[in-house]
């Protein structure tokens, strides 16, 4: 095996990638996964009506299945009449609940990790489906990992289970864009600040800094906002632009003792690929993927 001068970072199954033959999320993918030893599965979560999840990205059932409505309002007898669906056509297959999801992943006794997505980012009344998440995930110990953009339900889910490990996605608070991407009007930070990064912080309302500085003192407030969590999830292209301005949000982490993993990195994006390159030379521990095979081995051929 050549001699690389760089230590290759852990591939994450995005959506339990590959999606060539079952749909992303759904038990088929993680089942397959599972098969092939993958290191990390990656899947969506938003909370049903009762009792359980289920593997869906989108808060609304038309967007990813034949169902239509909220699905906090369907239970979870509900989702068994569902398929998902591929391109808007229905396929062969159910949407998964997260309770089956664990039972895949007890029944393998292998040493793949689970990264929950939480997508329920809403402030609650209260705490059940946290509570509920919980239970459902407790018999995976270690080889779960929670993650989320809402840092609210972080504080509350490491003090409901200080034992479970959590991530937090910065993008709510700290976001770089390029010109053509699409967004969501709906979806903070609404404003471009005085260093050219998206972030409503009053930090960010003129330049006192240099770049590099102001970078570093928002890594410190998120980081001091959810000191307990052992990864953030950072977009490939604010970790790049980063590095251009001079500031290395992986140093930086590691400094803090919290691990950076960078998504969605696809083999075929010309961006993703530049920047898969410099990220691994910047030290990213971690490349969330679609295509898991082709980036490991363009990895390999750094």
């Amino acid at each position: 095996m050549p001699n690389f001068p760089f230590h290759l970072p852990l591939i994450v199954h995005h959506m339990a990638a590959p999606h060539d033959v079952y749909p992303p999320n759904s038990l088929e993918a993680i089942q397959e996964c599972l098969d092939t030893h993958a290191p990390f599965i990656e899947i969506d979560v938003t909370a049903l009506a009762a009792t359980d999840y289920l593997l869906v990205h989108d808060p609304v059932l038309q967007s990813e299945t034949t169902g239509q409505g909220e699905v906090s309002n369907c239970k979870p007898e509900q989702t068994r009449q569902l398929k998902l669906t591929r391109n808007g056509q229905p396929t062969a297959y159910t949407p998964a609940l997260l309770s089956e999801v664990v039972d895949l992943f007890v029944q393998s006794g292998g040493q793949t990790r689970l990264q929950i997505d939480f997508k329920n980012v809403m402030p609650m009344t209260d705490n059940e489906i946290l509570h509920r998440l919980v239970s459902i995930i407790e018999p995976l110990e270690n080889r779960v990992i929670v993650s989320t953009g809402a840092d609210w339900h972080l504080r509350r889910l490491h003090r409901i289970a200080p034992w479970l490990d959590l991530g937090f996605d910065i993008h709510f608070y700290v976001d770089w864009r390029l010109p053509d991407d699409e967004i969501d009007p709906r979806v903070p930070p609404f404003k471009q600040g005085a260093y050219a990064y998206w972030d409503d912080h009053v930090l960010a309302f003129e330049k006192h800094w240099p770049t590099p500085v102001y970078l570093a003192e928002r890594c410190d407030n998120l980081v001091d906002s959810v000191p307990f969590v052992s990864t953030f999830y950072i977009d490939h292209k604010l970790i790049a632009r980063s590095l251009d301005d001079g500031f290395n949000w992986a140093i930086a982490l590691h400094q803090r003792g919290v691990k950076l993993d960078a998504w969605t990195l696809d083999k075929g994006n010309t961006v993703a690929e530049t920047n898969a390159r410099r990220l691994l030379e910047a030290g990213v521990d971690q490349f969330t993927t679609n295509t898991p095979a082709e980036m490991a081995e363009l990895l390999t051929q750094h």
